[in-house]
């Protein structure tokens, strides 16, 4: 009988929580070892998150895109491997693999049913008798708010932090105004081809919070429609008091694409396409003459802005686990075996090794936070360590402990997290840019060409950048 079985619940389902990238894995994986998965996503498709930033070409090429056990499970049924030196768009990543996974996959994956409590049956998380002989209880609700309540024998949550995005206030809590001003607020690079989009920024002004790629990402498209659209101007609100890093290492950074964003974005920023305001810790959101004024801690003031992206970051929610006994790092909200392996201000997506179930583990056994959830706040995740994370959890389910410690996931000297990372450019060489080096290890430079009016980045909830 398999880890954290009973008689009573071994013929139970797994729930997986989630149906993106990391989710479909671990149900692939489950089948592969003979066991149930029970997919629930709250989207009305696979990889809701995933196709919101579908205008975005990843950093990761299909080699490092596919996981191994749902290749398996898609060949039989006539699926054809992507080539896999090329860096597809999210939504590529979605129509060629994603959701052709999930199809396979069939009436196993439940849609547009949100996960809305989880116990363990009849305790709260204060009882400790007969605790771990009950199955899980999870509270679910369709799309009509039909309530649904279902047993399971553990639960994988892969549902990611996409959803719970950073707020502008430098604190780490909402600035004041934030919601009442939230129709002239956003947490996601634009993707100005969409026509509401483009009008939304089209001619106006628009401030970009955060110093990450998915800034610099939004900060370049605002600049490209400059090009066509006169008036249209970026305002870059950096928390920091300079510039600093967050062009990247250019040339010599260990993400090519990564470089080459930072670079173009310098160029922006020389040329005057993008305003700098650095040191500026919101406080407040104002009204302000029909458009709305951020206001810093220190009382100086962005005015005259029609719109605001907020993009610092993402972290998990954890609400629908109040009655679980997990077991997380106080910082940055992961396990807190993993967290030290994963903590930015020590490694970059390169320095973290593979790991699975040992590091993912809880008080609460057969739980498990699997892909960009496990990580907390940590920014670092790669798709391919989440593929690894749910091999590992499948093999621990299946009560095969010698497979579930062991890695099996060697990382490539270049590639893993490099990419091109390019808005659909033609002229782009996905192989030159693989050729140049990965995050775990220092590229040789190159030189960089790219074309007029090509946005590059990568968003930072993708399961496949750092």
């Amino acid at each position: 009988m398999s880890e954290n079985s009973s008689p009573s619940t071994a013929a139970l389902p797994i729930a997986v929580v989630g149906a993106g990238p990391i989710g479909l894995a671990a149900a692939a994986h489950l089948l592969e070892r003979g066991l149930e998965p029970l997919v629930l996503e709250a989207g009305p498709s696979a990889a809701s998150a995933v196709r919101a930033w579908g205008h975005v070409r990843l950093f990761s090429a299909w080699s490092e895109l596919v996981d191994p056990a749902a290749a398996r499970l898609l060949e039989p049924a006539g699926w054809t491997r992507p080539e896999p030196t090329r860096y597809p768009t999210g939504a590529e990543w979605v129509e060629w693999y994603l959701q052709p996974l999930a199809d396979v996959l069939g009436e196993r994956v439940r849609y547009s049913t949100t996960v809305t409590g989880a116990a363990r049956r009849g305790r709260d998380r204060m009882v400790d008798s007969g605790r771990e002989d009950q199955p899980f209880t999870l509270h679910t609700r369709d799309a009509d708010g039909i309530e649904v309540r279902l047993q399971v024998r553990a639960i994988i949550d892969a549902t990611g932090t996409f959803t719970s995005p950073n707020p502008l206030g430098s604190d780490g809590l909402p600035a004041a105004g934030e919601h009442a001003h939230r129709d002239r607020i956003s947490y996601l690079a634009p993707d100005t081809a969409d026509p509401s989009v483009r009008t939304r920024h089209a001619g106006r002004r628009t401030a970009v919070v955060g110093s990450g790629h998915s800034a610099l990402t939004a900060l370049l498209s605002l600049a490209d429609l400059a090009e066509d659209e006169p008036g249209t101007r970026a305002v870059w609100v950096l928390r920091r008091g300079q510039v600093g890093n967050a062009f990247g290492g250019g040339e010599s950074d260990e993400l090519p694409a990564r470089g080459a964003l930072g670079l173009r974005a310098k160029e922006a920023v020389t040329a005057g396409h993008i305003e700098v305001v650095q040191g500026f810790r919101t406080e407040r959101v104002e009204a302000g003459s029909g458009q709305v004024v951020l206001v810093a801690d220190d009382g100086r003031r962005i005015e005259g802005l029609d719109h605001v992206i907020g993009l610092t970051g993402f972290r998990p929610d954890h609400s629908w686990q109040s009655e679980l006994r997990l077991t997380l790092d106080e910082r940055l909200q992961a396990p807190v075996k993993l967290a030290p392996l994963i903590d930015p201000n020590q490694h970059s997506c390169g320095t973290v090794y593979p790991h699975g179930v040992a590091e993912l583990g809880h008080h609460e056994q057969g739980v498990f936070l699997v892909g960009m959830k496990s990580y907390g706040r940590a920014p670092t995740f790669l798709a391919m360590t989440g593929y690894e994370q749910v091999r590992s959890v499948a093999a621990a389910l299946a009560g095969d402990h010698e497979a579930a410690a062991r890695v099996e996931l060697t990382l490539p000297d270049t590639g893993v997290c490099g990419g091109a990372g390019l808005f659909d450019d033609a002229d782009a060489d996905p192989d030159a840019a693989q050729s140049e080096g990965g995050c775990c290890t220092t590229p040789v430079p190159a030189p960089l060409s790219i074309g007029p009016g090509t946005g590059i980045g990568a968003p930072s909830p993708s399961s496949s950048s750092c």
